[in-house]
């Protein structure tokens, strides 16, 4: 899978979680500030930590699964009586996808950059002098706030003129700008996921409870303020880079967070319970396991006491309790097919045949295949680590049962039975 594909899943994964953790516990405060700068943070983070990588100082025991054999790749040219169907998923790349993605980033980061031009051209175009208020008759809306000036409509009467620009005015002396063009910034590494404009709306609905907080503080009559609100509510907004006084989407939730009562100190606590979302979350995706080739561990395999292997309507199934001892992961002499491990590769080579079904339906994939050369040299315990299809799958355990007798493998100077895995990837041309 393509490295931007990864990295966008991973920036999602941690924006979801992100998102969750502030809809549950904080959405409902009125600590404005605190919820404001949570989710910046929260935005930031979700870009930044998909970079890191932690690496486990000590790998997890179950990575030990027995000697892994350099990858098999047998190829075979496709039936030419592929279903259409099946075309279309291989045409379905991660190339696609990745291209898709950008040139959705692309298309967010234009809009960005047209809204942030269409209001320097209104800034040029009606300011005068070195006033920071800019009149405008050419949209649907009362006023907004942005790149430092007040953007108010030429047919508002001057006392509600007056308190739209004390809203806006809050605007600007916090900033919000800031945010909004910021949020924008990271929307176009999140275009596809809907949380992003989740976020979006939350944060343009803080921006709007603490600009109303601080006109209700400066002496404004909560009902007048309503009123005026309530007055201006159908109209639509101008940009979607701006705070707009009349947004419509949000006068219900202002109105009543205007009568809310402030959350108390207390409150702040709520943050702790994004420590355990994150720190679990970034565990999840960010710690790097790998099944090492090179190095393995002496000691006995644990776990996958039953393995089973289904194709078609028949199954292979193996318990350990049919066998006197464990397989070991390594031991001091590894078993020796005849040749070496180059003639053993080229054994699975030669004698894999591609299942013709499933190069009529265009299947391929890898196959994980563990196996167990047991004390006497023989090959048994066959299982399926990684499947892709039946029909690949029982080619893998077929071929893998017709390997000849290894040189079995010693611990202490004693025959051992012990794991190998190898991995079969069937490609079609």
């Amino acid at each position: 899978m393509s490295t931007l594909i990864i990295y966008a899943v991973k920036t999602g994964l941690y924006l979801t979680a992100f998102y969750l953790v502030y809809f549950i516990f904080l959405s409902r405060d009125t600590s404005y500030g605190r919820n404001r700068a949570y989710i910046i943070i929260a935005g930031l983070l979700s870009l930044f930590m998909p970079l890191i990588t932690l690496h486990t100082s000590k790998p997890l025991e179950i990575q030990y699964l027995g000697k892994m054999l350099n990858e098999v790749f047998i190829t075979a040219t496709a039936d030419k009586s592929i279903p259409s169907g099946i075309w279309f998923k291989d045409a379905v790349t991660p190339e696609l996808i990745s291209t898709i993605y950008i040139i959705g980033a692309a298309t967010v980061v234009l809009k960005l950059i047209i809204d942030l031009l269409s209001l320097l051209l209104l800034i040029i175009r009606h300011k005068k002098d070195d006033s920071r208020i800019i009149r405008f008759h050419s949209f649907n809306t009362s006023g907004f706030s942005a790149m430092g000036y007040i953007f108010i409509n030429s047919r508002l009467n001057c006392e509600e003129s007056e308190e739209i620009i004390k809203h806006e005015k809050n605007h600007l002396r916090m900033n919000h700008f800031i945010d909004i063009t910021l949020m924008g910034l990271i929307k176009a590494f999140q275009w596809f996921n809907p949380v992003i404009y989740f976020f979006d709306r939350s944060l343009r609905a803080i921006h709007e409870y603490q600009a109303d907080r601080e006109c209700l503080n400066s002496g404004i009559p909560v009902v007048s303020y309503q009123e005026l609100l309530l007055n201006q509510v159908f109209r639509t907004k101008a940009f979607n880079l701006t705070n707009s006084f009349s947004n419509p989407s949000l006068v219900r939730k202002r109105m009543l967070m205007m009568t809310k009562k402030r959350s108390s100190t207390l409150a702040a606590l709520k943050l702790v319970a994004v420590i355990p979302f994150a720190g679990f979350l970034f565990l999840a995706i960010s710690a790097y396991r790998d099944i090492p080739s090179t190095e393995q561990k002496t000691g006995s395999a644990a776990g996958n006491n039953k393995v089973q292997v289904v194709y078609g309507e028949n199954a292979y199934s193996a318990s350990s309790e049919e066998y006197n001892t464990t397989p070991f992961v390594n031991v001091e002499q590894m078993p020796l097919f005849p040749g070496g491990d180059a003639e053993l590769l080229k054994y699975l080579a030669a004698n894999t045949r591609y299942p013709q079904q499933a190069k009529e339906n265009g299947i391929q994939g890898r196959v994980l295949v563990r196996f167990c050369v047991n004390e006497y040299g023989g090959v048994d315990r066959i299982s399926i680590l990684k499947g892709v299809d039946p029909d690949l799958d029982a080619e893998a355990v077929r071929v893998v049962s017709t390997l000849p007798a290894f040189i079995p493998g010693r611990q202490g100077g004693v025959a051992v039975p012990t794991w190998y895995m190898v991995p079969l990837t069937f490609t079609l041309r």
